[in-house]
Order: C-alpha cells, then structure tokens, then sequence
C-alpha cells in the first residue's frame, strides 16, 4: 500500500503544481500594455464592465500569459466532436484506425486550438485599440503571439497532467477556473441580496442546491444496462449462461451528451441580446413579450435542451455502429436477433434512456431560475448547472481514477 500512496502522491503533487503554475501565469502581465488606461475603460462603459466581470468575477482584468487558458481547446474539442459525428471518413479513422487514428485526431485537435487561440487573440488584441491610448499594430502583433503561446502552452501542460498526473487536465483546469470564482460570487450574492435573504430562504437555497448537487450525481452514474451473451456461451450450461449475462453488457448512460445540451442552448438564446447590447444592429429589437416573459424563456430553455440531448447523444453513439461491432465479435442481446433487429432494439432503448435524462437534465437547467423567481434573489447565473455538472463530473472522475490506481497496484504486488 504504501507504493500505491507514493504513486498517487506524486501524481497529485505534480497536477496541483501545475495548476499552480498556470493560475499564476494568468496574472502575470503582457509586455506593452498599459493596463492603467484598461482598467479606466473598463469603468467608463458598462457593457465591458459587466463582459469582464462575466469573465473574471470582478471589475478588475488583466492580459496575462495564460488569459485564454484551455478555452481555446474546448472549443477545439467540441468542433473536432462534431466533425467527427458529420464527417464519415474522420469518423472511421477515429474508430478503425486505432492508435494512428487516434493520433490524428490529436492533431487535428492541436491544429484546430492553435486556429481558436489565433481568432481570440486577435480579438481581443483588435479590440484593445479603443483601450489603449498607445495601440499600434507592432502592438497588436505583440498581444497575438503572447496569448496564443500562452495558450498552447496550457495545452502542453493540460496533456501532461492528463498522461502523468492525476485527473483530466482540461477539465481540472475548468474546475480551477470555477472555484477560483466562488467567493467573488458568494459576496455579490450577499451583496445584491441583503434585505431578500432571510434564514429560511437561506435554507431553502441550501436545500435546492444539495437536491441539484445529488440530480447531477445520479444523472452521470445512472445507465440502462443491456445484457451481452456471445455465440460460445450459448453452448454452456444453463448457470454458466447466467452468470455470464451479468458480467457482460453494455451501459447506456442518461446523460450522453454531458454539458453539450446546456452550453448550445445558451448560447443560442443569449446571441439576440448580445447583439443587441453590442448596437451592431441599433434598429433591431426584441419583441415585448420575450423581454417581459421569464416563463417564455424558461419553456425555450427546457425545449432546446431536450431537442440538443437528443440530437448530441446520437453523435456520441450511433445504434448501428453498436450493432455491426456486436456482429463482428459474435455477440448478441439475449431475445434479440443480430443485424438490423439489434439496430432497431438499442434505437429504441437509446430515445428513451435519452429523453428520460434530457428531462432530468433539463429540470437541473432550470434549478438557478426557480430559485432566483421564488426566493427573488440574484446572482446565480454564475454558478448554473453546467459549473455543477463540471465540478461533481470531475471529483467522480478523479475518485474513478485514484480506484483504478489502487487496484491495479494491489494486482501488480499480488502476483509479482
């Protein structure tokens, strides 16, 4: 046991230090930007204001090497997903081509965040000019390189901590990213709400939230099991055939499609007012009833993540993919003939297990807005079910890990 602590102690050591690392790399300044004359935009117009306290928590920001952090992989990486589930040729490679493939696909995923680092980076580089009394293209040039090296390599070190430490690293540097904002959001919470919060409301907020925390918990473990016999098993005993049926099988989660549902969603119902906000469109206007209505956005809310859940679970897993890989090794579902009738079957298992968790999801969606219309408190945009459903997917993950850790090690000492 304790060469399985030592291993597990080194693993974390190394992830905390580089989460460290690129936390303080975050604040460490760019090169040539005054961030005096930043900081005064910032106070002068509230919609950048209120972007950068969206981003960092408060009204303070800084262009540090580390600024766009694993953002630019993420959205790398949700592409990528999608390309593979749209591309048939991309989607064989990933699935036939085995550990090429899957080096090509790496690839593809670096090519496509070193293009999002160079997009983002120049956005904010170009959108720097109306900042900076001093903004000149040498400088504009200059922020471009620092921000996408920083981002590559945060890259580096996500992978990193992915091979040789403990957890997944872009998604322990999320985590880091949505603790680091908890306390900023619990003082405006306070804040904003110190004649609304009373001890029953506080309660009541606390209860909710262990609700949501233990919906999301049984959300990413609960999955329909469908039973697996293969051709030589059927020629056993009875007992044998039996026992056999509950070690194989195949787990159909709730909740395929992860964050997925929740992050297009929003993004599909905040872009009208964020155009709006942003005057690209001075004359174009939201009817009444969409600004007035919270109930109207709730009901969109709740549709769009039931029709995304459904349409993202069949990219991640194809019923009759499923089928043809069952057929090829000889295996079957008990009572159900190979080839098309197993399509057909695990189809039909797939939509209901699917709707089933795009509704649980959908409700854990809506959680933070029922609170803040029944409790009238505010502030809970920050921390939404998409950060939940990150910061319970990546300690299940971890716990996941550190077991199979410890097991593998107590069979290595067993028979070594």
């Amino acid at each position: 046991m304790k060469k399985t602590d030592d291993i597990l102690l080194k693993r974390l050591l190394l992830s905390v230090g580089i989460l460290l690392f690129i936390r303080m790399g975050t604040f460490l300044p760019i090169p040539g930007i005054n961030h005096g004359h930043l900081a005064f935009y910032i106070q002068q117009h509230p919609l950048t204001k209120n972007l950068v306290s969206t981003f960092s928590g408060n009204d303070t920001f800084v262009i540090g090497l580390f600024t766009l952090n694993i953002f630019p992989y993420i959205n790398a990486s949700i592409m990528v997903q999608l390309i593979t589930g749209l591309i048939p040729s991309i989607s064989k490679l990933q699935k036939e081509g085995g550990g090429e493939g899957r080096r090509a696909i790496t690839r593809l995923t670096r090519l496509i965040t070193l293009g999002w680092a160079l997009i983002q980076s120049s956005s904010i580089a170009f959108y720097l000019k109306r900042a900076l009394f001093d903004w000149s293209p040498l400088l504009a040039f200059e922020i471009v390189l620092w921000l996408t090296t920083g981002a590559m390599i945060v890259l580096w070190l996500s992978e990193v901590i992915t091979e040789y430490g403990l957890g997944n690293g872009a998604s322990l540097l999320i985590y880091t990213n949505i603790i680091s904002s908890l306390p900023n959001l619990g003082k405006k919470l306070i804040s904003e709400n110190t004649n609304n919060l009373t001890t029953l409301s506080t309660i009541s907020i606390g209860l909710l939230f262990f609700i949501a925390i233990a919906g999301i918990i049984t959300l990413q473990e609960s999955a329909r099991i469908v039973p697996l016999i293969s051709s030589k098993q059927l020629g056993q005993s009875q007992s044998f055939v039996s026992s056999a049926k509950s070690n194989n099988y195949i787990p159909l989660r709730f909740n395929q499609a992860g964050v997925m549902p929740i992050i297009l969603t929003t993004a599909i119902l905040v872009l009208p007012n964020y155009i709006i906000n942003l005057g690209v469109f001075p004359l174009l206007t939201l009817p009444i009833f969409l600004k007035s209505s919270k109930i109207i956005y709730w009901i969109s809310y709740f549709a769009l993540i039931l029709i995304f859940s459904s349409f993202y679970s069949t990219i991640v897993l194809n019923p009759k993919d499923i089928s043809q890989e069952l057929q090829k090794m000889a295996v079957s579902i008990p009572g159900v003939r190979p080839g098309l009738a197993t399509t057909f079957y695990l189809k039909q298992v797939m939509k209901r297990v699917t709707f089933f968790g795009a509704i649980i999801l959908a409700i854990l969606a809506t959680l933070p807005n029922i609170i803040e219309g029944i409790l009238n408190v505010s502030s809970f945009n920050g921390l939404g079910t998409t950060s939940l459903l990150i910061l319970v997917g990546v300690v299940l993950d971890i716990s996941r890990e550190m077991k199979s850790i410890i097991l593998s090690n107590i069979y290595n000492e067993k028979f070594d």
